[in-house]
C-alpha cells in the first residue's frame, strides 16, 4: 500500500498523500464502488486518470471511509455523509485527500515548464516579486497555482478568477507556508496556506 505521507495539520485536520504505483486492476480489485462511481471510472479514456481516481478511494479507506460515504454537490465539490469536510486532488502519479472538521481545500501539481506559458492567466500581483530568471521560477509558479487552487476548492464559489480574486504574498519555497487573500464582492478573506514539495510535485492545502 503506497501511502506516501500523512500530515497531521492540527487536531482536527489530516492530509494523506498516495503514490500511485499500482496497476489499474490492483487498485480496482479491493474496492467496492457505487454504480455511478463505477460507470464514471469505466467512462474515463485515460488509464492514468482512472488510477488517480481509484487511488483516492484507497485514501478514503485510510481515513476509514468507503466510496459510499462520499458524494458531490451540484458544483462538483466533494462531501462526506458524516458532515466532516473533505477535499481531493490527483496529478499524474500522486493523489491526496484532506479531511477536517473545518472547511479545507487541497491541490497537487507536477512541476512542469509549460506552466510559464499560462502564468499570465492566473497571476497578476505576484509578477511583482517573481523573476523569470530565478532557478526556482517554475517551482514558485507551481506553488502559486496550488495555493490558488486549494483556496478555490475551499471557497467553493464558481466563477472566481485566479488572476483577479486571489493574491499570494511573497514567499520562499523553504518557508513551507504563505499568506493568501481572496478578494470577492468587496470583502477580503485572509488565509495561511501550507505547501510542500516532493519528487517533482508541489502540494498546497488551505484550512479556513
Amino acid at each position: 500500500m503506497p501511502l506516501f505521507k500523512t500530515i497531521v495539520a492540527n487536531s482536527q485536520t489530516t492530509v494523506k498523500i498516495w503514490k500511485i504505483d499500482e496497476s489499474y486492476d490492483d487498485l480496482m480489485n479491493p474496492l467496492t464502488l457505487k454504480p455511478d462511481t463505477l460507470n464514471r471510472v469505466l467512462g474515463m479514456k485515460s488509464e492514468l486518470h482512472q488510477r488517480g481516481f481509484l487511488s483516492v478511494r484507497h485514501l478514503l479507506r485510510e481515513f476509514g471511509y468507503t466510496d459510499a460515504d462520499l458524494f458531490y454537490d451540484e458544483n462538483g465539490k466533494p462531501h462526506l455523509k458524516d458532515g466532516r469536510q473533505i477535499s481531493i486532488t490527483h496529478s499524474f502519479n500522486f493523489s491526496a485527500v484532506i479531511v477536517s472538521d473545518i472547511v479545507v481545500g487541497i491541490d497537487i501539481e507536477k512541476q512542469r515548464d509549460k506552466i510559464s506559458i499560462i502564468a499570465h492567466k492566473f497571476i497578476d500581483y505576484e509578477f511583482n516579486y517573481l523573476n523569470e530568471n530565478d532557478t526556482e521560477y517554475i517551482k514558485k509558479l507551481t506553488a502559486i497555482w496550488c495555493v490558488k487552487e486549494s483556496l478555490y476548492k475551499l471557497f467553493a464559489t464558481p466563477g472566481l478568477s485566479f488572476k483577479n480574486c486571489f493574491l499570494v504574498i511573497p514567499f520562499s519555497l523553504s518557508d513551507t507556508e504563505t499568506v493568501a487573500w481572496i478578494d470577492y464582492k468587496k470583502q477580503k478573506h485572509r488565509y495561511t496556506i501550507h505547501f510542500l514539495e516532493f519528487e517533482g510535485f508541489t502540494c498546497a492545502y488551505a484550512i479556513a
